[in-house]
């Protein structure tokens, strides 16, 4: 692929959505939501993803308390994220992921997804919106 792509990661304990999105294009797609193994990220399938798109850098949504304050799974975003950049030597970006799920759950309620499929899509359209947030922020 070519650079200005960018991976989105809506990280969680059972599952970690992912999204892609380009500078170019200046969009972001959902692309899948992968499992975690006993607490641990699908890091076989993260490392698939990054070979197959070569993004040039890697969005970790930072979910934060309305206050702006931190929270245990911060914590662990965070972690997730400097794994990711020790694993891949990539940059990585964390981003404001306040409301993102509301927001993936409003969007399926619009495209009348029935509410039995919205636990299947809510993390990688998450992800999407994390990474749109960081793509309208314009250039790093």
């Amino acid at each position: 692929m070519t650079r200005g792509t960018f991976l989105g990661f809506d990280y969680g304990k059972r599952h970690t959505g992912v999204a892609v999105g380009s500078r170019h294009s200046g969009v972001a797609q959902p692309l899948t939501q992968l499992a975690a193994q006993g607490g641990e990220p699908d890091w076989d399938s993260i490392h698939r993803l990054i070979e197959e798109w070569q993004p040039e850098a890697l969005i970790v949504g930072l979910p934060l308390n309305m206050d702006g304050s931190e929270n245990p799974i911060s914590r662990a975003a965070r972690a997730f994220g400097n794994s990711l950049r020790s694993r891949y030597n990539l940059p990585v970006h964390m981003v404001d992921e306040r409301l993102s799920s509301r927001t993936a759950t409003d969007s399926l309620l619009e495209a009348g997804v029935p509410l039995k499929r919205h636990k299947h899509q809510i993390d990688k359209r998450a992800a999407q919106t994390i990474l749109q947030a960081f793509l309208n922020d314009g250039p790093r």
